[in-house]
């Protein structure tokens, strides 16, 4: 009786002992994973804090290397031409700068005008001197993909009244190949009525698929500033840029492509060791 009393009391403890160890093992894998976690967003972190300060040595870069007196400025839009915008202010303040800025959306206005910086227009001011603005990729020969934000129309437009069109980014932008870096598409701005017959036909002609972009905090579809609708085109390949982009602004419907070929003339990317490397396009 004593025994099988010890020996129920050894398969409780070794039950209790057993339990206990099953829990310290559940906590230390808990642990684990928790700490792997905080690993993960602390790289996240990392990473993120890079490409902000990448995004401002371009930003800097550029504004210091092309921005003189008495000049007029576009200003491009995005998270990269925010720093540009502080940069030019701070110049304007220190070196007392005579400098206009004509935007190139409602978020470029805001930041001209929360800076204190002269505002105008193309009415006003049809020829620029200089325009910076980001992008979300950039190939080897300076072909640019832009519209991730949306803006894309009124970017074309202000970089082509400008004498220098400048790009910033940060390393990640930079691509030997369009596609290689940016997966989302080339942002093709259409008239609402039109986005169907624009999608079919891009994607008949071009391959690929050119999807309706849905916004985030509203219901429906991205409104452009201009009341439009975007398309994002995900094309499978492109041997020529410069044709791809003339064949779909004849579609009937589109406004303008988020393609920008043959208008930058020098890319300025903040790399990842703190330095900035300058690109311009390759001598043909």
């Amino acid at each position: 009786m004593k025994l099988q009393g010890w020996v129920s009391f050894s398969n409780l403890a070794a039950g209790v002992l057993s339990s206990a160890s099953w829990r310290l093992v559940a906590l230390s894998s808990s642990s684990s994973s928790s700490s792997s976690q905080k690993h993960v967003c602390l790289s996240r972190q990392s990473v993120a804090n890079m490409a902000e300060e990448a995004k401002k040595l371009a930003a800097y870069a550029a504004v210091d290397n092309h921005v003189q007196n008495n000049q007029v400025v576009g200003v491009g839009s995005g998270s990269t031409i925010v720093y540009a915008v502080d940069r030019l202010a701070e110049r304007v303040r220190q070196e007392k700068l005579n400098i206009v800025c004509v935007p190139t959306s409602f978020q470029a206005r805001q930041l001209i005008l929360q800076h204190g910086l002269a505002l105008s227009d193309l009415d006003r001011h049809p020829e620029l001197d200089v325009a910076i603005d980001g992008a979300d990729e950039v190939d080897a020969d300076l072909t640019l993909i832009k519209g991730g934000g949306g803006c894309l129309t009124q970017e074309k437009i202000v970089a082509g009244c400008a004498k220098h069109f400048v790009v910033i980014a940060d390393y990640r932008k930079d691509s030997k190949a369009l596609g290689q870096q940016w997966k989302k598409g080339v942002p093709i701005e259409v008239i609402p009525m039109a986005y169907v017959p624009v999608s079919r036909t891009i994607a008949k002609r071009f391959g690929g698929e050119a999807n309706l972009r849905m916004a985030v905090s509203k219901a429906g579809p991205v409104v452009t500033d201009n009341s439009n609708f975007i398309l994002d085109w995900k094309f499978e390949h492109a041997d020529n840029w410069k044709e791809v982009n003339t064949a779909i602004k004849m579609i009937p419907g589109v406004v303008e492509t988020g393609l920008f070929v043959g208008m930058a003339e020098r890319a300025y990317f903040g790399m990842e060791d703190g330095s900035v490397q300058v690109r311009d396009p390759p001598v043909n």
